[in-house]
């Protein structure tokens, strides 16, 4: 098993290495320019992550979501950063696919209610109000006058 391990590890950089030079004599600059475009968009992302980390935890923890699906899915984009970070063409395929994988997260409604989203769809689960006996709202007093319209027959 070991040994499986080790080989896994050792031909993952070299299938990157060959794929990276039978690219290089194809395309050229072009690859150059691919490779910087996708580390700048690598860097973007983990500092955007790192930015947003916190408000996505309070508003995780402020609705009654589960932060730990906030953590998960921040250290998701973050290793996607890593990968694009990293030069190769293979490495990029796994980022888009781990950044493409969907992730449910809650958003609690005004009604108590809770509907969980993913990139494909929207399910609902119905929660019970914190108080449900407390109806809030404004209301207007209006008063009818009767007006009494004598016709005089004079």
């Amino acid at each position: 098993m070991r040994f499986l391990i080790g080989l896994i590890l050792l031909a993952f950089p070299i299938a990157e290495l060959i794929l990276l030079i039978a690219l290089g004599e194809q395309y050229g600059w072009w690859l150059l320019l691919y490779l910087v475009a996708i580390g700048y968009l690598g860097i973007r992302l983990i500092r955007g992550e790192k930015q947003l980390i916190s408000a996505k935890m309070m508003q995780s923890l402020s609705t009654g979501g589960n932060p730990i699906k906030t953590v998960l899915g921040s250290a998701r984009n973050m290793v996607a950063g890593v990968l694009l970070l990293i030069p190769g063409v293979i490495t990029d395929v796994i980022a888009v696919i781990l950044l493409l994988i969907p992730i449910q997260q809650s958003k609690v409604t005004a009604d108590g209610s809770s509907n969980y989203q993913t990139n494909g769809g929207m399910g609902t689960s119905k929660r019970p109000a914190a108080n449900d006996d407390v109806i809030e709202g404004e209301y207007i007093e209006i008063k009818e006058e009767v007006i009494n319209i004598n016709k005089d027959t004079d």
